[in-house]
């Protein structure tokens, strides 16, 4: 209803500013900000309802606000795209109309009541209201019972004698084993559920119904409620610290800790999550490539379902072989929405619902499948008499092909165990929520029966019977929980650890490079990550007296404060206010301590232009003073005008790079000698070893030959037309993610430039 009634009022404003307002500059300009504000939070709402199926929620913010990572973006391109063209021709289309009557005089009462219905609709959309709502949740002061129902359990198990494979299927739900809803949809995977003991009644919470959020709450007993930070839980080194999780509790207990899965460990910050609580051993994406079979066979994501479940056996059988205690925890990705993927190996590749096929109940039924032949081959082994196979989804199924049929159904998640020791048929209908799954586990494998909120199913009550309305109760927690991060508050004292690229204070510790925008009660923490923009355009957004205290490079901020390390790839510091005084610090030793003081001092709004200014210039457009272009630095010498088919700097240098140019060209702002030495330092990239490499200048021409290690070559060279070009033409570029940022499109490599010199030869 408050839809209909915020679109009302937004068509009312509309209307009676295009009809009745006049011309103004000043009130149409306002008018149009609120309107788009309108259009932009109900695009928000709509793409964002088209992932979750619940609008903006946690999960919404939580993946926005850390590592994307490896997410498999490709089936939401087109989405997307089709989003920024609706938002452009709505724009366009509400400035046309507003200023139909602009050739009018001006009304202030109509203006008025626009812009005031303007705002109305904004605060009566549902985007709002659900936004708002997440803004307040994270400043509440919380429920004072909450103390009373977190328990923390022991570290250890007294005497564990069963190794563990925990199963977690992506969305994969236990509605489509409803046999009468979905005839034949999960026959191999049903069956064995049949033969475990199967809790039937696993509802779903707030903060536990998206990927690594399903993970937290099995393993760690709480929903995942991250600090509304902006990035900050992506650069924390630590993931809910003072938490005592299943990992935490195997590891103390004698086991080694597995996880595989097929996506990159660093979405949504898996990886961080799980070294957090006692998994040493992870393979994702990246660890997996050097190690499948076909390499090649990929999906959007990562690896198909049949290749990681491949994985999973062989390490299942080795360390089963070893003797060690173990857990084996993996993560399907088939089934993920919108579509889901169908591995080549499955015999079920195909559903039909309502006479059609439908993609998503087709990977549903291949997914589980593989699932089914990874678990019947641990029976068949002699190790399953030592071993407890759990079979979860981490969260309810998101919006996607089946998700019309799914909603006419009684929605719970899956979780299942089967028992090689003590073989027991039977269905758990208790209530309960996937907070109890980790306890539940710990009690078989002789622990306590509880972890955080959750209790075990056997032996325990959950508190999703204890509380009539668990979801309201869960909330009313959630300040409670964000506490648990233990986000610092203030920064006096910090260390900054220049070999594991960590700095550390008030107790916690955050990866480099780090900017924080420090004041008075509070530490905001900005990182750099793959999604993010560069450090210094987010300082380049600080108000004139925001404290900060930026890690990073020390070529990134030397050109600003500090010309002399303008060359330099150490660790610096810098501190200050953009408005007023930075000093920057020249990080020297592995374990270098330093404090934050900031002066009070008076704000230079010219001063403050300047180094905002100067922060945004993009990479390829900052100038240093050498006689040589250095390759691991950003920008280029004075003496160069511009370059192009080059890549980012590396710790090394930098690449070629064919998906920018088909050749490397230096143009220099003077002409070139006409007669000078070309000294080049560098390396080849593959087949580019000990081939002709050209490298021209004006007419003339020589030949560079490079192997894969870096060495030094002259090339010497006439110019007499004066040319300010050098042009190098590797020969054969590869298309390859070596080296590269995660989650970003091959690069096509040819040569890797260390130092490039113009030598002059004349006179």
């Amino acid at each position: 209803m408050s839809g209909l009634v915020s679109i009302a009022l937004f068509l009312a404003s509309v209307v009676i500013y295009a009809w009745k307002a006049g011309r103004n500059t000043w009130w149409f300009a306002a008018t149009l900000t609120v309107l788009g504000l309108f259009v932009v939070l109900n695009l928000t709402l709509y793409a964002s309802d088209y992932f979750t199926g619940d609008g903006i929620n946690d999960a919404v913010l939580y993946t926005l606000t850390n590592s994307l990572t490896g997410a498999g973006v490709s089936k939401y391109i087109l989405p997307g795209a089709g989003l920024v063209l609706a938002l452009t021709l709505v724009f366009g289309g509400l400035g046309w109309v507003l200023r139909r009557r602009r050739y009018h005089p001006h009304h202030f009462g109509y203006s008025l009541l626009a812009l005031f219905l303007a705002l109305l609709s904004v605060d009566a959309s549902p985007a709002f209201r659900q936004i708002s709502e997440l803004v307040k949740s994270q400043s509440r002061e919380g429920d004072p019972d909450f103390a009373a129902y977190y328990k923390e359990p022991s570290k250890t198990i007294a005497n564990p004698r069963l190794n563990l494979v925990y199963i977690y299927g992506e969305s994969l739900e236990r509605t489509y084993f409803d046999n009468d809803a979905f005839p034949n949809l999960t026959p191999e995977l049903g069956a064995l559920k049949a033969e475990s003991v199967d809790f039937s009644h696993t509802m779903q919470l707030p903060g536990t119904d998206y990927t690594i959020a399903g993970m937290v709450a099995s393993q760690c007993g709480i929903p995942l409620f991250a600090p509304f930070e902006g990035n900050a839980s992506a650069s924390v080194s630590s993931f809910f610290p003072q938490n005592v999780c299943l990992g935490d509790i195997l590891k103390h207990s004698g086991y080694e800790n597995y996880f595989i899965q097929g996506a990159n460990l660093r979405f949504a910050g898996k990886d961080v999550f799980l070294q957090s609580h006692g998994f040493d051993h992870l393979y994702g994406a990246e660890e997996l490539k050097t190690v499948v079979a076909d390499p090649a066979y990929r999906n959007d994501w990562g690896f198909y379902d049949d290749t990681v479940l491949d994985e999973a056996w062989k390490k299942f059988e080795a360390l089963s072989q070893s003797g060690k205690r173990f857990s084996l925890f993996t993560l399907t990705v088939d089934t993920h929405h919108p579509d889901g993927f169908i591995s080549r190996t499955c015999q079920r590749k195909k559903y039909e619902i309502g006479g059609k096929a439908n993609q998503s109940f087709s990977a549903v039924s291949c997914s589980q499948e593989n699932i089914a032949a990874f678990i019947e081959k641990i029976k068949a082994s002699p190790y399953f008499k030592n071993t407890v196979v759990v079979v979860s989804s981490d969260h309810l199924a998101m919006k996607n092909t089946a998700w019309d049929y799914l909603n006419k159904q009684d929605r719970n998640n899956l979780f299942f165990i089967l028992r090689g020791d003590q073989p027991q048929q039977d269905v758990v209908g208790l209530k309960r929520n996937t907070m109890d799954n980790g306890a539940t586990v710990l009690d078989i494998l002789g622990g306590d029966n509880f972890i955080g909120l959750g209790r075990s199913s056997l032996s325990g009550q959950s508190l999703s019977e204890v509380f009539l309305n668990m979801k309201e109760k869960v909330l009313a927690w959630k300040p409670d929980i964000i506490r648990l991060w233990n986000f610092p508050k203030a920064i006096n004292d910090f260390t900054v650890d220049s070999q594991k690229n960590m700095m550390a204070f008030s107790g916690s510790n955050f990866r480099l490079p780090l900017l924080l925008r420090v004041s008075d009660n509070r530490v905001e923490p900005l990182p750099e990550s793959e999604y993010s923009a560069p450090l210094r355009f987010q300082l380049a957004d600080f108000a004139p007296r925001d404290n900060f205290v930026w890690v990073d490079r020390c070529y990134k901020m030397a050109q600003l404060w500090a010309p002399e390390l303008a060359l330099s790839t150490d660790w610096c510091v810098s501190q200050g206010q953009l408005g007023g005084e930075q000093k920057v610090q020249h990080i020297d030793k592995a374990q270098w301590k330093g404090k934050a003081a900031f002066k009070d001092t008076v704000i230079d709004m010219t001063r403050y232009q300047g180094n905002v200014d100067s922060l945004k210039i993009v990479d390829n457009d900052i100038r240093y003073k050498a006689d040589s272009f250095i390759f691991n630095v950003a920008g280029a010498p004075e003496d160069v005008k511009q370059f192009s088919g080059i890549s980012r700097p590396e710790s090394w240098g930098r690449w070629s790079n064919a998906q920018l140019a088909d050749e490397v060209k230096i143009e220099y702002a003077a002409p070139l000698p006409e007669k000078f030495d070309l000294v080049i330092t560098a390396k080849a990239y593959g087949p580019n070893a000990n081939r002709p490499i050209p490298v021209r200048v004006g007419d003339s021409e020589q030949t560079l030959t490079l192997g894969n290690e870096v060495s030094t070559t002259t090339l010497h060279f006439d110019n007499p037309t004066r040319s300010s070009l050098l042009t190098i033409a590797p020969p054969e570029p590869q298309s390859t993610n070596e080296g590269n940022i995660l989650g970003h499109s091959p690069r096509r490599l040819g040569i890797g430039m260390v130092e490039i010199k113009v030598v002059n030869r004349e006179g």
